[in-house]
């Protein structure tokens, strides 16, 4: 199954119109892109918690790290360099954490409020190795940049 990006994102904002809670729209967006596509093993946000440390959000799926610090792993790269990750092969990520054995490939994007202020990363892994294509980061990319773009 592959995401329907455009009923996905009119899902997400007609379910999240007006809300500016951070922890509301981080679990709604969670849950409604998990169950989007089979790919998506584990689907949640890390938000930043202090300067340079992420720790887990909403998520769905297994248990996720509790603490991440901006200088480790993919979620680590993609808050410090604010720039989407797309890992197909996440044994060859250089200090890759491994929360779940079996996770192959993830896609990370760094989410900012309309300011610009880093609330944290959304992630989602997958057990298929090169799951995530530039499509899904563009239109995740997308969701996001809309739902938060009002929250303080």
């Amino acid at each position: 199954m592959q995401v329907d990006y455009p009923t996905l994102a009119k899902t997400i904002a007609a379910l999240t119109d007006g809300e500016t809670d951070t922890v509301a729209l981080m679990a709604t967006i969670a849950c409604e892109v998990h169950h989007s596509d089979d790919r998506f093993d584990w689907t949640g946000f890390y938000r930043v918690a202090g300067p340079d440390l992420l720790k887990i959000g909403p998520y769905q799926g297994d248990h996720g790290c509790l603490v991440i610090p901006f200088s480790r792993g993919v979620c680590g790269a993609a808050a410090r360099s604010r720039e989407i990750q797309r890992v197909a092969d996440v044994d060859a990520f250089p200090g890759h954490i491994a929360c779940a054995s079996s996770t192959r490939s993830e896609l990370v994007l760094p989410v900012e409020n309309g300011a610009g202020r880093l609330l944290g990363v959304f992630d989602i892994d997958s057990d298929r190795p090169d799951a995530f294509n530039e499509t899904d980061a563009e239109a995740l990319a997308r969701i996001l940049s809309e739902a938060f773009r009002a929250v303080p």
